[in-house]
């Protein structure tokens, strides 16, 4: 129905509640991925500002150290700088991005995506995944073309087609992060327009189990890394602590080259695994440092994590020693591989396994394209590991260790319990279950009771109850007396268990033999006077053999 207003002209139609209160909502997921990106590049131009400041001789004004906190910003998302104050007049690319650095614009996104995702109250409406994701990016890359825009006025403006690329990656895998994580990290439903088969294969166990193993695997190496790293450090102190202090003489300047150091720490530790996986990593055109020798780089500039390079010439025992690194992460990969169920093939172990193998080269692959870069132009153009070699050292590796230590781990998850005299699982079960035959436990339990003497006193048993009849009125009469049950004293029946012999490595099932019993027992007892039950009789139960389970 149509309102009309006092004159007669129609009133317009009231907006729908969801498209009210989605406007606002999708403008904040906006807001939020811009107030994302300025956080970022705040914080940056902060640092920079307060070391320009405290800086004896700075180079430029503070215009200039805003545009390097806007380059610094662009290459944490991994674009290309380039340097053009150089002493050959060659333009250099600046290309290595310290990872420690891609952490801040990615837990910024990330955040912003979460808080995108969630309702502040109980009756906002939440919007969908996609919208989340594609509003807050679009917020974040507003800000980040801006801010390239800005710092190609600088003295390292960054490449336009770097930039173009690199900074929507960034963002489209933190903000799916972010995302993802507010729907509480589910694995399904995969898009509809994916094959029925890919789509119900992805849920199965063999892929989260995969996903395990290669972080595993990924985590050792990269743990691995950090320790050849820090003992490299360690062994040419001298050196280290002569290039920190050759550097500069002023503490903010030292300091700046403290915050680079820290921030190139995660690369080291990429750079360290390459190394102990055998591609090693490359130090100028031609000159690649691995475990098998290292001709030198005269070319490289002063730093101190440079000063821990190995020594020149060919390996020794002490560089070979770094190939127990991957060893150990395929150990991890393929004991992280193996399903504990029984019903897990072996085929299926060692197929999981491959895939952790194949996880972890992938992610070695992407570390070492994120830690590798361009510093200069000619001899330092190639810096850093290769990306394909590191990811094919690493797969191969862990998959010839993964995939043989998952099955032998199968194998004994899975292996067969052995009981007395090297009997199986099943025939330790049928030598069980005699104990709960009918008529056998009866008369163990009374062996039993007359051995515990006065400690477990005899029950009296029921008086049979006859079948039902018609009542008929009778007269009362007087109830019997019970008599006195007279206990008689037993001897004391041994009990004898015998317990399954240890046999090393496998596991034992301990199982309780036959009593010696008295021969007494069997004979037939002569009648006892019967009491009256404490209690009336139950009709019509009715008490079944207890049979143990069969083995899986």
């Amino acid at each position: 129905m149509t309102q009309v207003t006092e004159r007669g002209t129609p009133l317009p139609a009231a907006p729908r509640a969801g498209v009210r209160r989605r406007s606002p909502a999708a403008a904040a997921c906006v807001v939020g991925g811009a107030v994302a990106a300025g956080l970022g590049l705040g914080f940056l131009a902060v640092l920079v500002i307060v070391l320009w400041i405290s800086s004896p001789y700075p180079d430029s004004g503070p215009g200039g150290a805003l545009h390097l906190a806007a380059g610094l910003w662009l290459l944490a998302h991994g674009a290309e700088l380039v340097r053009y104050d150089t002493l050959s007049g060659i333009p250099a690319p600046v290309g290595m991005t310290p990872l420690l650095l891609v952490a801040l614009p990615v837990l910024l996104m990330r955040r912003a995506a979460r808080l995108g995702s969630a309702a502040e109250e109980d009756d906002e409406e939440v919007l969908p995944a996609a919208a989340v994701f594609s509003a807050v990016l679009c917020g974040y890359l507003a800000v980040g073309a801006l801010a390239t825009v800005y710092a190609a006025g600088g003295p390292m403006p960054a490449d336009p087609i770097s930039a173009a690329w690199h900074i929507p990656l960034v963002a489209v895998l933190a903000a799916a992060g972010g995302v993802w994580g507010a729907r509480g990290r589910p694995l399904g439903p995969l898009p509809s327009w994916l094959p029925g088969g890919v789509r119900k294969a992805f849920v199965r166990p063999r892929y989260a189990l995969a996903l395990r193993a290669g972080a595993g695997g990924s985590l050792v190496l990269l743990g691995g890394g950090a320790l050849v790293v820090g003992a490299s450090l360690a062994w040419h102190g001298a050196e280290v602590q002569a290039s920190f202090l050759s550097l500069t003489g002023v503490w903010s300047g030292r300091f700046a080259v403290l915050l680079l150091a820290l921030t190139l720490i995660p690369n080291a530790m990429v750079w360290g695994a390459a190394y102990a996986l055998g591609p090693g990593f490359a130090l100028g055109s031609g000159v690649t440092a691995t475990p098998l020798g290292f001709p030198g780089a005269p070319a490289l500039p002063r730093f101190p994590l440079l000063a821990a390079l190995p020594a020149e010439g060919p390996g020794t025992p002490l560089t070979w020693a770094a190939a127990g690194v991957p060893v150990v992460a395929g150990l991890a990969v393929g004991w992280f591989a193996v399903r504990r169920a029984r019903e897990v093939s072996y085929g299926e172990t060692a197929l999981t396994a491959a895939l952790g193998a194949v996880v972890c080269g992938l992610t070695m692959a992407g570390l070492a394209a994120a830690s590798a870069g361009p510093l200069g132009s000619r001899r330092l153009s190639e810096f850093g590991p290769m990306w394909w070699t590191t990811g094919v050292a690493a797969f191969a590796w862990t998959a010839v260790l993964a995939v043989p230590v998952a099955v032998a781990v199968h194998a004994w998850r899975t292996r067969p319990a052995i009981g007395p005299e090297g009997l199986d699982a099943d025939e330790a079960g049928a030598v069980d279950d005699r104990w709960h035959d009918s008529g056998v436990r009866e008369i163990r339990w009374a062996a039993l009771r007359k051995a515990a003497g006065a400690l477990v006193p005899e029950m009296a048993a029921p008086a049979p109850v006859p079948p039902a009849v018609p009542v008929v009125p009778v007269a009362p009469v007087p109830e019997p007396v019970a008599a006195p049950a007279v206990p008689v004293a037993a001897p004391a029946v041994p009990v004898a268990a015998l317990a399954a012999p240890a046999v090393p490595g496998r596991r034992a099932v301990t199982v309780v033999s036959g009593l010696d019993l008295d021969p007494g027992l069997l004979a037939p007892k002569p009648a006892e006077p019967v009491s009256a039950p404490l209690a009336p009789p139950v009709v019509g139960a009715r008490v079944l053999a207890r049979r143990k389970p069969p083995p899986e």
